[in-house]
């Protein structure tokens, strides 16, 4: 089952993959518009045959923004959304990504992929019956 992980925010989302039990980045997409946004992420399934999506949310303002684009996608997609406790993947993704030696400027592009990354992988380990 392929997966497809998001770290979502306002402007832009990281995303990461899965076809197993290992979760890669993928790609960010940067917007202006959610619909923009939405019609790159169907891109994205059709192409790469995406059967589920896993939405990273936090606490707060932020996690309940995540939420509701979570809910939205389901909508839009019509495949199954999940959401997943995202709490400091971003910060682990930008230590991680240092301790790799990955040079600040490529580190910068992609670390909500990386975070993407970090939120997909935990989802899986945490169900890997999924």
């Amino acid at each position: 089952m392929s997966i497809l992980g998001i770290d979502f925010g306002l402007a832009k989302v990281g995303l990461a993959l899965a076809d197993a039990n290992l979760a890669e980045p993928f790609d960010v997409i940067r917007y202006k518009e959610e619909l923009d946004m939405f019609t790159k992420l169907e891109e994205v399934v059709q192409k790469k045959d995406i059967q589920k999506i896993v939405v990273g949310f936090s606490e707060g303002k932020s996690g309940a923004q995540a939420k509701g684009f979570a809910k939205r996608l389901k909508v839009y997609l019509n495949i199954p959304v999940e959401v997943f406790d995202e709490t400091l993947t971003t910060i682990e993704a930008q230590r991680l990504s240092r301790e790799a030696g990955i040079k600040r400027k490529k580190r910068k592009s992609l670390e909500d992929a990386y975070a993407a990354t970090l939120i997909l992988q935990n989802y899986l380990d945490q169900y890997p019956d999924r």
